[in-house]
């Protein structure tokens, strides 16, 4: 058995979730800075740019979630439950119907853009330049969105195996990369042609080629227990299966959550422009959570994975439980941190005085629930390597309805302001928490197993 695989099965648990937990948090936290920087650029273009972004954001959060949350998440499992039961063979195969996915994933997203990319950004509040700006930086992010499922699905290849630092350490020579690209396609610097809110975009694509074509290098050669051989090139029904078990359920959470999000602009959208800007910084600081959160979760997944395939139940939900509370911890701390200071920096993303008071308000009223974001989403990660998502999906279920139909009922039947819309997403941001680490509890992984 390999090595890593066998510290996976063996070694003292929260010794083992922070040594593996860290290569990805510190990259997927350079990665938030990342967008909260390309933010700060697109600041500078004034309130409409910053409105733009607003609208794509959730359709760039789509393609992530789903190519490194839902699919990513599945692969991770597959291969290390694949790695658990010492079957090398079949992690190789699993390597190519990863790959086979993601070319089918980012065409059938790039199909939908084009049929419905322009109208759900008119129906999301999109009109005049920010329309024409928002639309313009989803089609590149779209033509080019096999970069972005490869670079996610191949990373989880990496991760299922066991080599959390590889991919970490390639996320962040990338992100530094995508600032200096960001600065300069966004604004023009270093002589570089001024694209404004497209830059982004196409900084984005740029660094993401650079992450999947070192992958690949590394995945053809001899240093990985599982290869990327041509002669494994053999695709089956079974193995597809063993991937789409995860992934199918497992997308409910990208869809749902980002159905959450667009429900939500659309109604921060009937508040006017600086309200949307306002709203679209807010949840783009929310970003600094999620990477961390990931960056547990991804960790679990393998973990929690390997374990199941070597039916060693128990210690997976030992995993799940440390690792859950330990994103609780870190998630509670950064909400309480931009809840308590918001002064300190919303001032360097808007100086638009509505705009600010719209992001001051999302974050106080947001903020002190993250802790249950926290739990939910990294436990939520944890369960695709249990191949347990029945109630990850209930949950997730359940934080849409609440959230969109609170914010929806609040502000067009009572009349409400937008502080009810940001209080709906919070209480479905709790029950969403609760529900996936009290499953856990009453043994929701052993029952799947």
């Amino acid at each position: 058995m390999d090595n890593r695989t066998q510290e996976f099965l063996t070694h003292p648990v929260m010794p083992l979730l922070i040594r593996m937990s860290a290569p990805n948090t510190i990259a997927f936290f350079i990665q938030a800075i990342v967008v909260l920087t390309e933010v700060w650029f697109i600041s500078k273009l004034g309130t409409s740019s910053l409105a733009a972004v607003a609208l794509a954001f959730p359709l760039l959060m789509l393609t992530q979630t789903m190519s490194g949350g839902a699919l990513g998440g599945a692969i991770s499992s597959a291969i290390a439950r694949s790695m658990g039961a010492n079957d090398i063979d079949k992690a190789e195969k699993l390597i190519w119907h990863s790959i086979v996915i993601s070319v089918c994933g980012a065409l059938t997203f790039l199909i939908l853009f084009l049929l419905f990319g322009h109208k759900l950004l008119y129906l999301l509040g999109g009109r005049d330049d920010i329309l024409q700006q928002s639309y313009a930086y989803c089609s590149i992010l779209f033509f080019g969105g096999l970069l972005l499922w490869l670079s996610g699905s191949l990373s989880a290849a990496l991760r299922g195996m066991g080599n959390m630092r590889f991919p970490a350490t390639l996320m962040i020579v990338a992100s530094f990369l995508q600032v200096i690209l960001s600065g300069g396609f966004i604004l023009g610097w270093y002589g570089f042609p001024k694209f404004g809110v497209s830059g982004a975009a196409i900084a984005t694509l740029i660094s993401s080629s650079l992450m999947v074509s070192i992958i690949l290098i590394k995945l053809f050669g001899k240093s990985v227990p599982a290869r990327l051989k041509r002669s494994q090139f053999i695709l089956s029904k079974k193995l597809f299966s063993n991937i789409f078990e995860v992934a199918i359920p497992a997308s409910a959470s990208p869809l749902l959550t980002v159905g959450t999000i667009l429900v939500l602009t659309g109604l921060v959208g009937t508040f006017g422009t600086e309200a949307l800007a306002g709203y679209g910084i807010g949840s783009r600081v929310e970003f600094l959570m999620i990477p961390l959160i990931f960056g547990i979760g991804t960790a679990m997944t393998s973990i929690v994975g390997a374990n199941i395939g070597a039916n060693n139940i128990e210690r997976a939900e030992t995993v799940g439980i440390y690792g859950g509370s330990t994103a609780g911890i870190v998630s509670i701390f950064i909400g309480l941190t931009l809840a308590l200071f918001p002064d300190l920096w919303i001032q360097y993303f808007t100086n638009d005085p509505k705009a600010f008071e719209v992001t001051k308000t999302y974050i106080q009223l947001v903020g002190p629930f993250y802790i249950f974001q926290g739990v939910g989403l990294s436990l939520y990660f944890a369960s695709q390597g249990a191949n347990a998502m029945k109630w990850p999906t209930i949950a997730t279920v359940a934080r849409f309805l609440i959230a969109s139909i609170g914010g929806s009922v609040s502000v067009y039947w009572l009349g409400l302001g937008i502080e009810s819309i940001f209080l709906s997403s919070s209480i479905a941001m709790m029950i969403f928490g609760v529900t996936i680490f009290i499953s856990i509890k009453r043994g929701a992984w052993r029952k799947a197993s």
